[in-house]
């Protein structure tokens, strides 16, 4: 599983990393996590509010950190 966290760097991106790491370890789920802060690439995921996250090539979230419960959705979901 491909995530990316968009975001400029802020504490709310550090702790969407640290949950989306968090729930992958507790699950067992093996993803490839990428943090990307160019604007530019941001914006071409049409995210205008950050965090963002995208799973696979798909922007599942936007603005502010996720709910734990969330984030074990889309980990499971495809597990």
């Amino acid at each position: 599983m491909d995530i990316k966290v968009l975001g400029s760097g802020c504490g709310n991106c550090k702790n969407t990393v640290a949950l989306i790491t968090e729930v992958a370890q507790v699950h067992g789920v093996a993803i490839t996590l990428e943090k990307v802060e160019d604007m530019r690439a941001i914006i071409g995921y049409g995210v205008m509010s950050t965090p963002g996250v995208v799973i696979d090539g798909k922007v599942v979230h936007a603005g502010g950190v996720p709910s734990r419960d969330k984030v074990e959705q889309w980990l499971t979901a495809s597990a």
